[in-house]
């Protein structure tokens, strides 16, 4: 690559919102979409639970749930759905914790520390790489990310998983979901939340069981006392009307409305398939920039490890690197506020607990011509703190 020039391009993104959540909005969407919300109603009203009840309908439909699992809307976003999952299942068996990034590494440290069961195996990696799943025992409870969102590594399928395992999966798909291939028979608890691929609003999480789980559930009593957004049965029996739009706690019509908003958007873009396409097509093209950009790499090691929404990077340039861990975080700060007040790209900076470096967002909400006008803009904004470096060398 040239010297770049120390002008600032052109044209810039037309939707420089590239937060890894909550993500860009789906495109065209504007506040009108939530023009219907029945907002100033009770969620228990018979029109609100209809659109929650339509909000599961579509989950099911776009995400290809299979029709015996269960879909149910809780509290605290993709985080309350996992706990859930965590505080009512997990005991009945050892369990494996698979971890490579933040978000596994707290819920190793629920399991450990706050539940603080005893047979927990944690097998662990770096930023950047994989445990070695070949390592995982599926007679035991298994709990994993599919897709890392603070290091931009997932799973690149579900081979590893046994179809015959004895114990349950447990999966925080939450930047993975309408993104990436996931096969559900391979997976026994399901957790994501809207503001990932779907652009939606925060604060409330989706809760899939398959059939196993909800036995689990219904068969094993934890020897803990339970919060009420964490229960999920009463009197030894599932509370099926969680799965059916009755919400445990209260919920925003506002937000609901925006979910299904962009399921439908989802829909008519052409379902799953479509939406994985998009996210692969927007991976594309950063890959593309990568490949012939000598300043920056990715964070994942693996191709077919690499992220297709929360793709992370790391700068590679030797001037840069040379420079102490604070000063080369300090750096691609400087590169993020750079773009942020240019108005060229927001909330690109990796996560706090991740190796220092950029972080964007490719799922399909995004659209290619965004990250197509972005990539000049890294360039130019590297190059500007790189002469800014010299200079004061």
């Amino acid at each position: 690559m040239a010297d770049t020039p120390l002008t600032a391009p052109a044209v810039k993104p037309a939707n420089p919102n590239f937060s890894s959540g909550p993500c860009a909005k789906r495109p065209g969407w504007t506040v009108e979409a939530l023009a219907n919300a029945l907002v100033g109603r009770s969620h228990r009203a018979k029109p609100a639970k209809a659109r929650i009840e339509k909000a599961i309908q579509l989950t099911r439909e776009l995400l290809e749930v299979p029709a015996d699992y269960l879909i149910g809307i809780v509290p605290a976003s993709d985080t309350g759905a996992v706990e859930m999952a965590l505080w009512g299942m997990l005991g009945a068996r050892g369990v494996d914790m698979l971890a490579w990034e933040s978000f596994g590494e707290g819920w190793v440290t629920d399991v450990t520390k706050q539940l603080k069961l005893e047979d927990v195996r944690i097998l662990k990696a770096p930023y950047g790489e994989l445990p070695d799943l070949k390592q995982v025992d599926f007679d035991r409870d298994v709990v994993f990310t599919w897709n890392g969102t603070t290091s931009g590594v997932r799973v690149p399928n579900a081979d590893w998983i046994a179809a015959d395992r004895k114990g349950l999966t447990i999966c925080d798909a939450t930047s993975s979901a309408f993104a990436q291939d996931m096969d559900f028979t391979k997976l026994d608890v399901v957790t994501f939340s809207w503001q990932k691929a779907l652009g939606g609003e925060a604060a409330h999480g989706i809760l899939i069981l398959s059939p196993r789980a909800v036995e689990r559930l219904e068969t094993f009593k934890p020897d803990r006392p339970l919060p009420k957004i964490f229960r999920l049965t009463k009197g030894g029996k599932l509370m099926a009307d969680v799965f059916e739009g009755a919400t445990i706690n209260t919920v925003s019509m506002l937000c609901i409305e925006d979910a299904v908003d962009a399921m439908e958007w989802g829909m008519r873009a052409g379902g799953l398939k479509a939406m994985q396409a998009r996210a692969d097509a927007n991976f594309k093209v950063l890959a593309d920039w990568v490949a012939k950009t000598p300043w920056i790499d990715f964070l994942a090691k693996k191709e077919n490890e690499r992220s297709n929404t929360s793709v992370c990077l790391v700068i590679t340039d030797p001037d840069v690197t040379a420079l102490d861990d604070d000063k080369q975080a300090a750096f691609a700060k400087a590169i993020v506020s750079r773009l942020d007040k240019a108005g060229a790209a927001y909330d690109i900076g990796a996560y706090r607990d991740a190796p220092s470096g950029l972080r964007i967002w490719a799922g399909s909400t995004v659209e290619a011509s965004d990250l197509a006008a972005l990539t000049p803009w890294l360039d130019y904004a590297f190059a500007a703190e790189k002469a800014a470096l010299k200079a004061a060398a």
